[in-house]
């Protein structure tokens, strides 16, 4: 059962839209509603669902805001409007599918099963990871490496070809240095559980640095790294600390 969450601020299009989905698929289960952008982020943080429906037009902060604003983001995301300028956006958004108001029973059904066919893909995926991971944690030659998950294959990385990632909604860039970059349907909290805390560091909500790849630290505001390729990357205020306690910088 696919666990979902839908946000709107009008009460009326959460009902109608759940009563469309209790009507048409058995499949999906919804588990919450929010008409509050503020406590829908709250919301998705603490209960992870597996699929979020998603207005854009929203008050106080839109849909596209509440994307940035979420820690958690590993769910599939169904966008929900009545506006069709926002389609480009919404696939950039990494949306799974893009549904207009008022919704067809039809287009939603062919919206879940794409949600059903993509997570059935990365339970597969999944899978093949923790094996993975096992044969890596018991294979002294391969101990440094870590599986990332591309469209048809695994490749393993050592990290310390990993100059950064950089989170991209559910999305992560894994930048290399020999100067290619990966993109993986992972979160960047996936990614920093994945690597050795010793040598990678959080220093923002989107981004992991290879401490060994910091060649200068700005100061001025919250602070920022300059890596070795040159790339400045941002500090937030509530990294600054541990940055700087990283880097034995006082």
């Amino acid at each position: 059962m696919i666990k979902a969450v839908i946000i709107d601020d009008e009460q009326l299009a959460i009902e109608s839209l759940q009563w469309e989905i209790e009507n048409f698929s058995n499949d999906v289960k919804i588990i919450e509603t929010f008409t509050n952008p503020k406590e829908a982020i709250s919301g998705i943080n603490y209960l992870k669902p597996d699929l979020v429906f998603l207005d854009i037009e929203m008050p106080e902060m839109d849909g596209f805001q509440l994307l940035k604003s979420l820690d958690y983001q590993n769910f599939d995301l169904i966008i929900t409007t009545a506006y069709n300028q926002y389609a480009i956006q919404a696939f950039k958004a990494s949306a799974i599918d893009y549904l207009l108001k008022p919704i067809d029973p039809d287009d939603l059904i062919q919206a879940i099963e794409k949600v059903k066919a993509r997570q059935i893909s990365n339970n597969s995926t999944k899978n093949i990871e923790t094996i993975l991971s096992d044969l890596i944690q018991n294979n002294v030659d391969q101990t440094k490496k870590i599986p990332l998950s591309l469209n048809n294959k695994i490749i393993l990385v050592d990290p310390k070809e990993i100059i950064y990632c950089k989170s991209d909604g559910s999305y992560t860039t894994v930048f290399l240095k020999n100067g290619e970059d990966y993109l993986v349907s992972k979160s960047i909290k996936y990614l920093e559980e994945m690597l050795p805390g010793k040598q990678f560091l959080r220093i923002h909500k989107s981004y992991i640095v290879n401490l060994s790849e910091v060649k200068e630290l700005l100061k001025h505001g919250s602070g920022e790294v300059v890596l070795n390729n040159d790339r400045v990357i941002p500090i937030s205020r509530s990294h600054r600390q541990k940055v700087f306690e990283a880097l034995h910088i006082s």
